[in-house]
């Protein structure tokens, strides 16, 4: 089992930034792809994007070039970095090490079988 635990979300305005954390209890072959996913109220959960233990990401359309995931493997935490807030990045924010070894390239709930608690990032207009 991996836990995870998210932190750093809260309000702000349109063109603010927040920063994400999410640390890991611990690192294991499930830790190897992780990822950041979101769910507005009505909508389903959708991904913002994936890094695997090289640091190559993949991030959705709608947060390219706004977004980053890092990661800081020594301290087992992971990191989302959000700049250029929109209103529509509302939502719940969740964390989640994936079902499999390696990173299957692809932003899908189902490829994920641990899940941090999520964390609410509101922006303002």
């Amino acid at each position: 089992q991996v836990q995870l635990v998210e932190s750093g979300g809260g309000s702000v305005q349109a063109g603010g930034s927040l920063r994400l954390s999410c640390a890991a209890s611990k690192y294991t072959d499930m830790t190897n792809c992780m990822g950041w996913f979101r769910q507005a109220p009505g909508k389903e959960r959708e991904g913002v994007g994936i890094i695997d233990t090289f640091g190559t990401t993949l991030y959705a359309d709608s947060v390219k070039g706004r977004f980053t995931i890092s990661q800081d493997n020594a301290k087992k935490t992971l990191f989302l970095q959000m700049n250029s807030l929109k209103p529509e990045d509302t939502a719940i924010y969740y964390c989640a090490a994936a079902l499999y070894a390696r990173c299957r390239w692809r932003l899908v709930t189902s490829d994920f079988a641990y899940w941090g608690q999520g964390t609410q990032v509101t922006v303002s207009s």
